[in-house]
């Protein structure tokens, strides 16, 4: 039986075998609780935004910001585009 992680995480066993895996408690917990939601489709190809490629550099650095990602302000638009796929 997976351990409970209290009620911010709505599939335990989803989130413990993504930590197992080596997922960050924060993207375990996201696609967890996705799953979990019977609205959501998380094994489903997602949006329609265009790759971070086609971005401009001041459009990487606001989604850094949403997704509070260390030192955005000094990084290069490829710094920005790695350091966001790895968030």
């Amino acid at each position: 039986m997976p351990k409970d992680h209290g009620p911010s995480i709505k599939d335990d066993e989803t989130y413990q075998a993504l930590r197992e895996d080596g997922a960050s408690k924060q993207k375990a917990a996201r696609i967890a609780n996705a799953q979990a939601n019977e609205n959501m489709s998380p094994s489903e190809k997602g949006g329609k935004s265009p790759p971070y490629e086609k971005w401009r550099r001041d459009d990487l650095y606001h989604r850094a910001q949403e997704l509070d990602v260390d030192g955005r302000s000094d990084m290069t638009k490829d710094e920005l585009i790695e350091a966001l796929r790895a968030a």
